[in-house]
């Protein structure tokens, strides 16, 4: 009864999140629903069934200038030797939510909308299909838990899940994401292993199969859940156990044929449609990007402050810590642990470590197993009752905090947090706009007053016959105006001879009739050190982050001057890919001390 209760409780989280808090299929851009990895993984469906051209692509230029879910065409590359362009994202999602796309299809037009696969209703039947599908995840983690602890304790744990996990974003808000999806099909599989090991049907051995390569066709690394039905059942690692397992595969050996049959059946979607988009059954689809097998990128994958999947969803080292008593009571400790270390082992080997926590996701069914076995033991030990509620309280709240400072404030800022910035924001709801300059930063905020300031250069920009602006001048008669095809201002730079000052302060008036919100198209403010030419510090500031709107504003760089010594300074602006304008004037540089 505990356990029904949470989950409802957990449902309604969810709901509110997804269609009040931030109704992500409301959004445009790239805060869509479809947008950014989201709109790679479904890329299939309009690809195939709307455009009827998943070679050439001759529709997605149009998409991106229309809907802009990435800034470029990021979802697709061009294969040289076939001159084919191919997904980079496999095709696992674009199954799954095949039913909500079609939903969408047929409603678009109708109710008067581009039947053009990223229009509003596809936006909200993705959104829909997303948070469904986690509902029935969340309700089917139920039954498995209880199948071995609780019901108080499998109530806890999914309040610990929904609550306090990242498991929320995703299952809530970007829930067109794979992680929501393979969450619950690492739950479906968890069930079906269960089942077959109790009664060995076909109909489990062939759930079980589908399920595996359903899970690879989505992420081809998820290809380690085949471990799960493996090694389940087994608590120990023996001569002995080996041989009875390989017994039951061998009595079972039909029933382990239609597993592989089935799990390759989906899987070859993939390798049928980079046959035919290339030519070839096997592409690695993600070109540079790889793994660091020999040097796992543990710690920054796990505990950086840029987005370190323990910094930002600190509930989860409760998982680590749930190992110890799940070792001494739990069930199926081989299969599990192997699982939960492999997968952690191969998420941090990832190259692109700072895509953070989101990866380990969609295997919290298996992760939450030790932090149950925890709950387990704090339920009758009252010492881990003292140590740990309070700790899962603060947990919860950084959640919720985190949730809340990412889609509603912008305070969190996925991929560009640092030590410092943190420190400034956490557990923090307003912000001063000071503060936003450590994101690019790092370290120098400078808060005092200034001393012994020196002005030490000074263009109002009135001579610079490189100014490209249509717009009025912000003073004066001239102000340098940068476009899309001047993205770069001249370098402003004046000579520095050695002195004491330990700080420079770079400061203009901006002008930007479109501020742009993604983070790598924003305009710069950068300041640079040379000696002899060699460039020896560089500081910045992403100029968007301060024009709340279309008004001039007077925005300024703090910088320390570098230990080593310099003879000249340099003042660049960068305009950012986009096709938008920035206006710049009464450029001046100063000096002073603390």
């Amino acid at each position: 009864m505990l356990s029904r209760i949470s989950y409802f409780v957990c449902a309604l989280l969810m709901l509110y999140a997804s269609f009040s808090f931030y109704p992500k299929w409301k959004q445009g851009n790239s805060e869509a629903t479809i947008s950014w990895d989201a709109s790679g993984y479904y890329w299939y469906l309009p690809a195939f069934l709307i455009y009827h051209d998943a070679k050439h692509q001759s529709f997605k230029d149009s998409i991106i200038n229309k809907y802009h879910p990435t800034y470029d065409a990021q979802q697709v590359f061009m294969d040289s030797a076939s001159g084919s362009y191919i997904m980079k994202y496999s095709s696992g999602v674009a199954v799954m939510s095949l039913p909500f796309f079609t939903a969408a299809h047929l409603l678009a037009g109708a109710l008067g909308y581009p039947a053009d696969g990223f229009s509003a209703p596809y936006q909200l039947s993705l959104q829909i299909g997303g948070v469904l599908v986690a509902l029935l995840g969340l309700w089917f983690f139920r039954k498995f838990l209880k199948l071995y602890y609780s019901d108080g304790v499998v109530a806890i744990v999914l309040l610990i899940l929904v609550f306090g996990t990242n498991y929320l974003n995703y299952s809530a808000i970007d829930t067109a994401m794979s992680h929501n999806w393979l969450f619950t099909v690492y739950v479906f599989l968890l069930l079906a292993t269960h089942y077959y090991y109790q009664t060995p049907k076909v109909k489990y051995a062939v759930a079980i199969g589908l399920l595996i390569g359903l899970a690879t066709l989505t992420r081809p690394t998820e290809i380690i859940s085949c471990l799960i039905p493996i090694l389940w059942g087994i608590n120990s690692i023996s001569f002995a156990v080996i041989k009875e397992r390989f017994n039951f595969f061998k009595t079972h050996a039909a029933q382990l044929l239609i597993t592989a049959v089935c799990a390759a059946a989906v899987i070859s979607i993939q390798l049928i449609y980079w046959k035919y988009a290339s030519g070839h059954w096997l592409v690695y689809s993600y070109q540079d990007q790889g793994f660091s097998w020999l040097r796992p990128h543990f710690y920054n994958y796990s505990v950086s402050f840029r987005s370190g999947w323990l910094t930002y969803t600190p509930m989860m080292v409760l998982a680590f810590v749930g190992i110890i008593p799940f070792i001494i009571n739990g069930k199926n400790k081989v299969a599990i642990l192997v699982f939960f270390l492999l997968n952690y082992y191969i998420v941090s080997a990832w190259d692109v470590w700072w895509y953070g926590g989101r990866a380990m996701v969609q295997s919290y069914p298996v992760l939450m197993i030790p932090i149950a076995a925890l709950m387990e033991a704090m339920a009758r030990k009252r010492i881990l009752q003292i140590a740990l509620i309070p700790m899962i309280l603060v947990f919860v709240f950084m959640n919720i905090w985190i949730t809340y400072a990412e889609h509603r404030n912008d305070i969190y800022v996925p991929d560009m947090m640092n030590k410092h910035y943190y420190k400034a924001v956490v557990g923090r709801f307003t912000i001063n706009d000071e503060v936003w300059k450590l994101l690019d930063n790092q370290d120098e905020l400078f808060t005092g007053t200034p001393k012994d300031k020196q002005l030490l250069y000074q263009n109002d920009f009135e001579n610079d016959t490189t100014s490209h602006c249509t717009l009025p001048p912000i003073s004066g008669t001239r102000s340098l105006c940068l476009d899309k095809e001047h993205k770069y201002s001249p370098n402003y730079t004046f000579a520095y001879a050695p002195g004491n000052l330990k700080w420079m302060r770079a400061e203009a008036t901006f002008r930007r009739p479109n501020e742009d919100w993604d983070v790598w198209n924003m305009a710069q403010f950068n300041v640079k050190f040379y000696n002899k030419d060699k460039e020896i510090k560089i500081q910045m500031i992403r100029i968007d982050r301060f024009m709340h709107n279309r008004d001039a504003r007077d925005i300024y760089l703090d910088v320390r001057t570098p230990p080593q010594p310099f003879d000249s300074v340099t003042i660049l602006l960068y305009n950012g890919e986009k096709d938008k304008i920035l206006e710049a004037d009464n450029l001046k540089v100063w000096g002073f001390n603390e």
